[in-house]
């Protein structure tokens, strides 16, 4: 489950909090919000953020016959 928590603290800093999201398009997430809010000051990235995201991938064999004349 994507999760986005905020932390508005009283002097006006923001925290933002992004999980369930793997890879850096938590960022795409997250970018209209920031624009609203104002600069980003400083960011930390989760273990999410470095993690790849599982893919499948099939490989096979395929063969061939070639008739040669020699």
């Amino acid at each position: 489950m994507e999760t986005l928590e905020f932390v508005i603290h009283p002097d006006g800093r923001v925290e933002e909090k992004v999980t369930g999201i793997v890879g850096s398009s938590c960022a795409e997430v997250t970018a209209a919000i920031e624009a609203q809010l104002g600069p980003v000051i400083s960011a930390q990235k989760t273990s999410e953020f470095f993690a790849q995201a599982e893919t499948v991938q099939q490989t096979g064999t395929a063969t061939a016959q070639v008739r040669s004349q020699w």
